[in-house]
């Protein structure tokens, strides 16, 4: 007999066959992520769950479910799972790292040059039938070539970001928890500094650091006075990282020339000192919406969670202590 899977939300057909060639599928094909007694109700008498980022696995919702084994998160991130009481049930939790790598570096680097060069308000300004002449200082922003850019986290995306920028002769400044080895820098031509450096120095501040306790409000008021008036900070690593509230005040009052954000903070809410504001591009939590890498993520999710099932250890473990014991 098959073992039993729920799957909360439609994902690309490839990963759905993949998931059928293993399982018995129960599919949510529904927009919306399920409500808490439901997803408890179909997750009763499941051995596995392929989720997304936006539902909460909580240790109510692992309790409910005596013959769960895994948990298999579309998604690099896994703060919507209770890691540690998956762990205290023997549950092994699943993230997809590495696969949307490349395509979440080209998203923060379209993020970087929409807000500088202003290129979200050019494009309404057409639409409004505006344009009816060329003007030598319409929608005048910021260049990115020979500039300073400043990286928050340097893990696999941080880098690949990195890698980008020497092709636009930037100086490329990076503040990581754990420094990266002297070859790493050479070959990116990357410097450490710490946080503070960072911030003052930089021309563009990316983050692409994990949500963890440390890094909730990394970016907060006093952060965002210590940057240049005319820098430009793009958010493509998880919400809570920035303090919207302060963002929103320091894009008003003009302490930063602009933002990119891809999360936000109480996603999907978006702050509404953000909403009418010219001078930030917001965008829907996006960053890694190729078609090619959300097939790629989803697929990864689906052979984890299937390994598991079939007592082989998943590529991708978060908690991979619960396969030792």
């Amino acid at each position: 007999m098959k073992p039993a899977i729920l799957i909360s939300r439609v994902l690309p057909d490839e990963a759905i066959a993949l998931a059928r060639q293993g399982a018995a599928v129960d599919l949510h094909a529904g927009e919306a992520p399920l409500p808490k007694p439901e997803l408890i109700a179909r997750l009763t008498d499941k051995d596995g769950l392929v989720c997304l980022i936006t539902d909460r696995i909580d240790a109510e919702v692992l309790a409910a479910a005596p013959r769960l084994k895994v948990v298999a998160n579309v998604a690099v991130g896994y703060d919507n799972i209770e890691v540690a009481a998956a762990s205290a049930r023997k549950i092994v939790v699943t993230n997809t790292p590495e696969v949307l790598t490349e395509t979440t570096a080209d998203f923060a680097w379209a993020l970087l040059m929409a807000v500088a060069r202003r290129v979200v308000e050019a494009d309404r300004f057409v639409r409004a039938g505006r344009f009816t002449r060329w003007e030598l200082m319409l929608f005048l922003g910021g260049d990115l070539h020979g500039k300073t850019l400043g990286i928050m986290g340097f893990g696999r995306i941080g880098r690949a970001v990195a890698r980008r920028a020497r092709g636009f002769g930037m100086r490329i400044l990076y503040h990581d928890a754990l420094r990266a080895d002297a070859a790493t820098e050479r070959e990116l031509g990357a410097t450490f500094v710490d946080k503070g450096t960072l911030l003052r120095e930089s021309d563009f501040v990316t983050l692409h650091v994990p949500l963890i306790p440390e890094t909730r409000h990394l970016i907060d008021a006093a952060d965002l006075r210590m940057m240049k008036r005319t820098a430009y900070l793009v958010n493509a690593a998880r919400g809570p990282v920035v303090n919207e509230a302060a963002l929103a005040q320091a894009l008003r009052e003009g302490w930063i020339a602009g933002a990119g954000l891809d999360v936000y903070e109480e996603e999907p809410r978006v702050h509404p000192g953000l909403l009418g504001l010219s001078n930030v591009v917001l965008a829907p939590h996006i960053a890694s919406a190729s078609i090619e890498t959300r097939v790629k993520m989803a697929a990864l999710a689906v052979e984890n969670c299937l390994a598991v099932l079939e007592g082989r250890p998943p590529l991708t473990p978060v908690n991979p202590e619960v396969l030792r014991t």
